[in-house]
């Protein structure tokens, strides 16, 4: 999850800092110190600013007549600072250097484009015709001559990084609509370029990139509002000179109708994204904002309107974004944390602990890995009194003293004891667990107690399981394994815990749940002990009498509105119906399906799994839902009492859900007719109703006006007729 947080300003703009593309900033670098900013503008003047004292720190400037062409970057080994003013003329001064007419100067052959500064590989400098130096070479002969690379193309961005101890560069260029990608290993003197692959109608705005692992991962923003994704490998064995380079969709930015315009972008982590343009939704203005997407699951996780307009420049240091904002250069903080599916697609549950502890998949961990991967953490203190005796037939645990194994030795040492042996010995191990290792040790007893299960089908620790998901803070993430062997077992109690305690359950896996449930017998369900509190407050739990008794509040909500909107005759006991009235399913199987309604999911991930639900199954899940619809509509305030029960938007958005994934089948199916039929005449008798009641609402306003108009200190009696 990603958000943004407090804003300031840091300082204020010149004439040329103004919005607008051409206004803004030359550039924003990092200083030599951390919290430090190197801020260049349009014109003559650099500054370094201290951003959280958000005071400058120094100031200097170019005489009269002269323009600084190239960012102000900071010579981190020497903490020097270098400029291009003029195109061609190279300045070096220090802190104490107060009229940059008497610091170090010297007049280069070529234009240059831009010097980058890498923390351990010195300035390297890119000329205007792609040639590249390292500031040491070329301030050997600053009259060198400088290689034409690039021909007619013009330089649109670059970037230089480290690898290992090799400096590289990566700059894009672009002749006649086709843009080209370079990539220099400075010290091994080779350059390759690369073509980038054409998009019908639309072109590059914006570029960055990260390096990893031997392998360029180059970031490209669009101009159809897309984002793309080009990798390209270091390690290149081809003699090939221009090789086209193929890119995959990463990102499009469109949400709700609405598409973001951007013209900046920067990388925040692996799995977002910051953007920086205009939003726009059909028939409206237009607005300039900040946002943050996540990659990963293709959402927009937060957004900042910036009402005063941008230059459309967007840097990020330090966990700040620097973008102009009127006459002013803004900064907001921003944080990100480990990516959850239910964060990202905004319905994660509501926790009274705020602060979400980050979880690990132990799926991919086997008991060797376990052990080394906490060799490294501080193990668990198995205090000494323990007295317990581990024994087994084929084997006894070695007597070695607790307090000296690591989690996963314990684990290892339990692999072949008893099954009592080895619960004891879980339950003592969490009891015990102390933070930060308490989320890695639940994770590691649970993915004993999974592969126990793997390895011997007929152990299955129920109570120890569910114990475990009810009391302590887990997630799908941390053991996803765990629901996979429930649903194999058909274990309804524990996937109802852990429908309604996961925040990251997968949509494949509610589906499944959801399945399981409505396809479970009634009486095999009456002998589970399964969670009732969610329906007992509104299905009445004697099933025998064929009656449900309910209190109802006559509040216009009635199928027979088709008929008549005022004629509201409605009994105090309703019998089992086929328009809904009475619950189609148990009370137990009801608790069951309410967990489902309660998970998070995302309709593009669910949509294709409920169209494979069985055509039974999903005029049943249809029928319950219609009856909590109703059910709902007889309160005045359309919720259902009891605890952890389904609210009206999460029924109708699985209504919708469902008659969209089923439409064809519900539409041919005879069973569904009358039930499809009676749900419309409901829903249209809704729609009038509240239609009478907006005509009322000016007669409301006036009396409300009238009243307040009244002398309070009036003693009268009125009687008030709408007719």
């Amino acid at each position: 999850m990603a958000a943004l947080c407090e804003s300031f300003t840091l300082c204020g703009l010149g004439p040329s800092g103004g919005v607008g593309l051409g206004g803004g900033l030359l550039a924003l670098e990092p200083g030599p110190d951390p919290d430090h900013v190197l801020l260049t503008d349009r014109g003559r003047t650099a500054t370094l600013f201290k951003v959280s004292d958000q005071k400058p720190l120094g100031c200097w400037s170019v005489k009269h007549g002269q323009i600084i062409t190239c960012p102000v970057v900071c010579n981190f080994e020497t903490h020097e600072y270098i400029a291009v003013h003029d195109d061609k003329v190279l300045r070096i001064w220090k802190n104490k250097d107060i009229n940059l007419d008497k610091v170090f100067k010297a007049t280069l052959s070529a234009d240059v484009y831009r010097i980058h500064s890498l923390p351990n590989g010195g300035p390297v400098v890119l000329f205007k015709g792609g040639g590249v130096r390292t500031l040491d070479v070329l301030l050997e002969a600053p009259q060198q001559e400088i290689e034409n690379v690039i021909s007619d193309e013009v330089i649109k961005w670059s970037e230089a990084f480290m690898e290992g101890q090799q400096p590289v560069l990566i700059f894009t260029t672009e002749k006649d609509g086709d843009f080209f990608v370079y990539v220099q290993k400075l010290k091994m003197n080779s350059l390759h370029k690369y073509k980038l692959e054409q998009q019908e109608l639309s072109k590059p705005l914006s570029f960055t990139a990260y390096i990893k692992n031997q392998i360029i991962t180059l970031l490209c923003l669009y101009s159809n509002d897309s984002m793309y994704k080009v990798l390209i490998p270091l390690q290149q064995n081809t003699e090939e000179e221009e090789q086209i380079l193929s890119k995959s969709l990463l990102l499009n930015l469109s949400v709700s109708g609405s598409v973001l315009k951007g013209t900046s972008f920067v990388v925040l982590d692996k799995d977002h994204v910051a953007v920086l343009g205009s939003l726009a939704a059909s028939g409206e203005e237009s607005k300039e904002c900040l946002t943050i997407w996540n990659t990963k699951f293709q959402t927009l996780q937060t957004s900042k309107e910036l009402p005063l307009g941008t230059s459309g420049q967007l840097w990020c240091y330090e966990e700040k974004f620097f973008f102009t904002h009127g006459k002013v250069l803004t900064v907001i903080m921003y944080k990100c944390e480990t990516s959850s599916l239910a964060a990202a697609v905004g319905k994660l549950k509501d926790s009274q602990t705020p602060d979400v502890s980050s979880f690990v998949n132990w799926n991919t961990l086997g008991d060797e890995d376990l052990m080394v991967s906490f060799q490294s953490q501080q193990s668990v203190a198995l205090k000494s009194e323990s007295k317990m005796t581990l024994r087994s037939k084929r084997n006894t645990v070695a007597k070695v003293q607790p307090d000296t194994l690591s989690v996963g030795q314990l684990l290892l040492n339990l692999k072949d004891a008893s099954t009592t042996a080895f619960e004891d010995e879980l339950r003592q191990l969490m009891s015990k667990a102390q933070m930060p290792d308490f989320q890695a040790t639940i994770g590691c007893v649970i993915t004993a107690l999974i592969n126990r299960c793997k390895t011997n089908p007929k152990y299955y620790p129920r109570n120890f399981l569910l114990q475990i998901v009810q009391t302590r803070d887990l997630s799908y993430s941390l053991c996803p394994d765990l629901m996979a062997v429930a649903l194999e077992k058909k274990d309804v109690h524990l996937l109802q815990i852990c429908l309604q305690r996961f925040p990251d359950i997968p949509e494949e896996i509610t589906y499944a749940c959801l399945k399981v449930f409505l396809s479970i017998s009634e009486a095999y369900l009456q002998r589970i002990d399964i969670n009732l509190e969610s329906v007992i407050c509104y299905i009445d739990i004697e099933f025998n009498n064929k009656e449900v008794k309910t209190e109802i509040v006559e509040n216009g909500f009635n199928a027979e509105l088709e008929q008549d909107i005022w004629d509201t005759k409605i009994t105090k006991k309703t019998h089992l119906t086929s328009d809904g009235e009475f619950c189609p399913v148990g009370p137990q199987k009801a608790a069951l399906l309410n967990a489902v309604l309660h998970s998070a999911y995302s309709e593009t991930f669910l949509l294709p799994h409920l169209k494979n639900l069985p055509a039974q199954q999903a005029v049943l899940f249809l029928r319950y839902l219609y009856y909590l619809y109703v059910k709902c509509s007889e309160k005045i305030n359309t919720t259902l009492p009891g605890i952890r029960s389904p609210t009206i938007n999460q029924i109708m958005d699985w209504m919708c859900l469902l008659l969209d994934a089923q439409f064809t089948v519900m539409v041919m199916l005879p069973d569904a007719k009358e039930l499809l039929s009676n749900l419309h005449k409901f829903v249209r008798a809704q729609v009038r109703f509240y239609s009478e009641l907006n005509k009322i609402e000016g007669s409301l306003r006036e009396l409300q006006r009238l009243n307040h108009q009244k002398d309070p200190q009036t003693y009268s009696i009125e009687v008030l007729e709408l007719i």
